[in-house]
């Protein structure tokens, strides 16, 4: 990896102005005072008798306890730093040979800021939790199953990036090529909050390699997500409601070898909802996998006419067929991916469908905020 290009002089002070000024505006959203006392409270409750004898609940204050140290300790190594960056900007002046080491330490800083900032934009019930992702190819035969497949394999690779946990649940193989769709699950700090800025349909232009005549062709893939519910109380399922399905699943080879003699199929026939698990070992526990997919998908149903009743929105739920997509990804007869919420535009494709989307959805989010 290549060194940090030195800094021109006269960019340095400015930008150290601007890291101290958006330090100073984040430590409100960070509150540090609050932070410790949250950190000790949760450490004393760790360490009452009997903590771990409730498995969940002690999973979840563990989570938690961890989440607020690592903010907190963050935000002090990074004013710490940022303290250290003036002294170190005035000994460049007189060693040049300091120059590339203040350069690695503004840039550091301005990440770390970045992430900082990133976070206070998550103000959802669910933002700071797991999420359940469905890819469903649209409009567009073998081609939008193609396409369906590449944006499965772009979105996951996007979630390893991040460094989140990802499971894939469910795979329905296209007949010809590609998927009809999947499921899988990302664990991680924010994954739903930062899914939420995927969700909808990504249309794809290209010369289809299923063509003969090699003609350019449109396709269309949905992506939906929902929040994982950790307290399965908070949504009741009636099995009166249910129409539980069993089945031999049958893979499609590759990164999609999750064969099972025991898939389970549930459709919650008032919402109309199907879920599909065929990845676990046994049919019981295909079908608990399958009905906590369930809970989540019946959550984010229920957000959607929350937010459709207080804030009156377009609808959540779109056609995954022409004039509904978020996002176009064009590779002929020029290559560029556009986002047409927020215009950020990137002419890689390659990179994007490597599942390099942080620019995406940091601008997604930052408009979110503001609006």
């Amino acid at each position: 990896m290549s060194a940090t290009p030195p800094i021109p002089a006269d960019s340095v002070s400015q930008r150290l102005k601007a890291i101290r000024q958006q330090l100073t505006l984040l430590a409100d959203y960070v509150d540090p005072s609050a932070l410790e006392a949250e950190v000790a409270e949760l450490e004393q409750v760790m360490g009452e008798p009997g903590f771990w004898d409730d498995q969940a609940n002690a999973a979840r204050t563990s989570a938690q306890h961890a989440r607020a140290s690592r903010k907190l300790d963050g935000y002090r190594t990074l004013t710490s730093d940022v303290d250290d960056l003036e002294p170190l900007a005035e000994m460049a002046q007189e060693d040049p040979d300091l120059a590339g080491e203040l350069a690695e330490q503004i840039v550091s800083a301005e990440r770390r800021l970045e992430a900082l900032e990133e976070e206070r934009l998550f103000s959802g019930r669910y933002d700071a939790g797991d999420a359940l992702v469905t890819v469903n190819a649209g409009a567009g035969g073998t081609d939008a199953q193609d396409w369906a497949e590449m944006v499965l394999r772009m979105e996951m690779r996007w979630a390893e990036k991040r460094g989140f946990d990802v499971e894939l649940l469910e795979v329905s193989p296209g007949e010809e090529a590609g998927i009809k769709s999947a499921t899988f699950l990302v664990r991680g700090e924010n994954a739903y909050g930062l899914y939420g800025a995927e969700k909808g349909v990504h249309r794809l232009v290209r010369l289809s390699p299923f063509d003969s005549a090699n003609r350019r062709q449109t396709s269309f893939a949905g992506l939906e997500v929902a929040p994982i519910v950790e307290d399965a109380a908070e949504v009741e399922i009636d099995d009166d409601d249910l129409q539980v399905d069993t089945y031999r699943a049958s893979g499609a080879g590759g990164q999609h070898v999750n064969k099972t003699d025991s898939a389970v199929r549930i459709t919650h026939r008032p919402s109309g909802i199907v879920v599909q698990c065929q990845n676990e070992r046994s049919q019981s526990s295909n079908r608990a996998t399958a009905m906590a997919m369930l809970r989540s998908k019946l959550v984010e149903l229920e957000e959607q006419r929350r937010q459709e009743e207080i804030a009156r929105e377009k609808g959540e739920a779109q056609d995954v067929n022409f004039g509904s997509q978020i996002r176009s990804y064009v590779l002929h007869p020029y290559s560029m991916v556009k986002d047409h919420r927020t215009d950020h535009e990137v002419g890689d494709t390659g990179r994007v469908l490597d599942g390099d989307l942080d620019g995406f959805v940091r601008a997604y989010l930052l408009k979110q905020a503001a609006s």
